[in-house]
Formats: structure tokens, C-alpha cells, sequence
């Protein structure tokens, strides 16, 4: 069969590799040069540091089975540390388990608090990058490739594709952003349109790199959450990436990730340097700092993030509801729940379903 995936994220790469195994012909449509989606490690001169999802909730099976079929499952890494603490605009408390993220409003199921993350030795972009290799060569991935609209058909779906013209497939899966699945979609299937308003979060974090002897604190947890009405610019948490996960920066050198929720167009108009002295500031509240950071990472994710309420999922019921019937599937974390286990859980069922 021909299989096409429009998304190459973590669930569009993880619906070519179980496609490829089956013996189908797979080709990957992706609007942005880069594969992968919001998972994105950058190595450089002894950091690993994580520009988007820094790991996976401990409970999931379906990462650690994929990382087996990958080869790499002996590369997963639990975290080191498991205490929290909490900022109240005057000092640091230690938090329950489960309570910085219930604090923040995550996502997280209740079973899942206060049980951790999972990651992978060189960091989250791993998987990404043995996804890729497992299916180079054996897929046709298009990067840097928009696809214009999708027309769903009795026997398999056709995309229209920028400056190509039209394609047709056995079997189709979108594995994009809420509204850009509305956008592919909704001339033909009308119950698309409603995800066109779909709400999403942007986030900025910024990385800042110091000399272990440069922090007043001994950085004995995971990080910090910031209380409700002390989030200057948005800043509402940290992570202490040296405490928790092994092989993250060189020796003597710590690396703190900040976690900003953007106001007004900030995370588009601020450059670098702004946010790596926004984040050193609200830093040098909580924790007293001796000189300015060694280097720093900014990350930009606009309207990336999307939120789960009861509208957000009435509409991709409909939507599927819509599709019943076709050779058409969604897949990803923007339809079956947020998370990088969610997102590999959903592309097996739409790999699945495309067989």
C-alpha cells in the first residue's frame, strides 16, 4: 500500500516506521526543515539541552516498547531526584508529591503525579533521530514541503501539494496541529472547521548554563514552581537539569531551564538576549547568584501547545466521527491527549489502522 503522513513529529515518524516494517510505501510531508516536531536536543561542547519536551511520564509502556524496536531502550534513563520545591514570592518550600504539577494546572492524570519523567541518555531528541534513520531510505521524507488541502475518497484520500500538484494514497494520516488538520480538512469535511478555533499555549524557555560555585543553593530537586501572582513575565517554573538527569553539561557546570507562559506577542518580538536576561533576573530572585551565566539557550513555541477542555475534545470526536468510514486518520498529541506517550500511543493506533 501508499501511505502518506502529513506531519513529521514524533507520531508522524513513529506511523512511517510501523508503516515501513509492514512493507508499505510511506511518504512524510512536513512544512518545517526539520523533523521532529517539539522534540529537539541540541548537543554542543558537553550540553545537552532540550529545546522542546525534556521527557516522557515514567508509567508509559509505549515509549519504552518503541525504544526497544529502535534499539535503544538501554539508553533510557530515569531521573535522579525526585523532591520540588515552591516559590511564594519569599522563599523556597519543599512541595508534596504531585503538587507542582497540580500547582501549574498540567495535564497530568492523577495517577501519573508525582512519579516523574523518563528520558533518553543524549536527551529526548534520540528517539527522533533513530526514528529518522530507521526509516531513511526506506520512506520518502519530504521536509520543507506544505500540503495545500487533503480530499478524502471511498478507497483512500489524495493531498494537494504546494508547487507538485496532487498525490494519491491507499490511506492517510494527519498528524499535525489542531488547526492546521482544520485547515487540510474542513472543505471536505465539514466537522473540521470547528477545531479551526481551537485553544493552544504558547511557551519560552530559556536555558542558562553557570558555574556550580556561581548558586548560593545546593539545587537538590527537580526545580522550583513559581506561586500564582508572583510569575513575573509570565515565569512560572524551573528545572534543575544537572540534578536531574545525569551527562547534561560539563563538570563544575549546572544548567537551569526556565519555563515562561509568553504575554501579548513577547515570544516573537523579544530576541535572545532579552529572554536570557529576563530569565537571569527572575532567577536572581529565588536563588542568589554570583556573576551572570556562562551561556544560555532561548525556545520559542507559539500557539503550540494545545489545551484539553471538553470543547477542544468534543470537536475531534466529531471530526472523527466525520472521517468514519474513510482511509483518513488522525494521529498526535494535538487529538488523543498531551504528552510525548500519548502521542506514540495514538500513531500506533493510526499505523494500526492503516494496515
Amino acid at each position: 500500500m501508499r501511505i502518506g503522513v502529513i506531519g513529521g513529529g514524533l507520531a508522524g515518524l513513529v506511523v512511517a516506521h510501523r508503516r515501513v516494517l509492514a512493507g508499505d510505501e510511506v511518504v512524510v510531508f512536513e512544512n518545517a526543515s526539520r523533523l521532529g516536531g517539539q522534540l529537539w536536543t541540541e548537543r554542543t561542547e558537553g550540553f545537552v539541552v532540550e529545546h522542546g519536551a525534556e521527557g516522557f511520564v515514567a508509567r508509559s509502556e509505549a515509549v519504552p516498547i518503541l525504544a526497544r524496536s529502535l534499539g535503544i531502550d538501554g539508553d533510557l534513563v530515569d531521573q535522579r531526584v525526585s523532591r520540588s520545591f515552591g516559590y511564594d514570592g519569599s522563599e523556597l518550600r519543599e512541595l508534596a508529591p504531585g503538587e507542582a504539577a497540580s500547582f501549574l494546572g498540567f495535564q497530568v492524570p492523577r495517577e501519573e503525579m508525582g512519579r516523574g519523567i523518563r528520558t533518553f541518555r543524549r536527551g529526548m531528541g534520540q528517539v527522533v533521530e533513530f526514528l529518522e534513520a530507521a526509516v531513511r531510505g526506506r520512506a520518502d521524507l519530504r521536509a520543507s514541503t506544505r500540503v495545500l488541502a487533503v480530499e478524502p475518497h471511498s478507497d483512500g484520500a489524495s493531498v494537494r501539494v504546494e508547487g507538485t500538484g496532487v498525490e494519491r494514497f491507499d490511506a492517510l494520516v494527519v498528524a499535525t496541529g489542531a488547526v492546521a488538520a482544520s485547515r487540510l480538512l474542513s472543505h471536505a469535511v465539514p466537522a473540521a472547521r470547528r477545531l479551526e478555533a481551537s485553544s493552544a499555549l504558547s511557551s519560552v524557555t530559556v536555558t542558562l548554563a553557570f558555574a556550580r560555585a556561581q548558586l548560593n543553593h545546593p539545587l537538590d530537586g527537580t526545580g522550583f514552581v513559581v506561586a500564582e501572582g508572583h510569575q513575573t513575565f509570565g515565569f512560572r517554573a524551573t528545572t534543575f537539569i544537572t540534578s536531574k538527569f545525569a551527562e547534561r553539561a560539563p563538570d563544575d557546570v549546572t544548567t537551569i531551564r526556565l519555563f515562561f507562559r509568553p504575554q501579548g506577542d513577547d515570544a516573537e518580538v523579544l530576541d535572545d538576549a532579552a529572554w536570557a536576561a529576563r530569565a537571569e533576573a527572575c532567577l536572581a530572585r529565588v536563588i542568589q547568584l554570583r556573576g551572570t551565566f556562562l551561556r544560555a539557550w532561548v525556545s520559542r513555541w507559539v500557539h503550540a501547545l494545545p489545551v484539553f477542555d471538553p470543547g477542544h475534545r468534543e470537536c475531534v470526536r466529531a471530526l472523527e466521527a466525520g472521517l468514519s468510514g474513510s482511509r483518513l486518520r488522525l494521529a498526535g498529541s494535538a487529538f488523543h491527549g498531551s504528552g510525548i506517550d500519548a502521542a506514540v500511543r495514538s500513531a500506533e493506533a493510526a499505523s494500526l489502522a492503516c494496515g
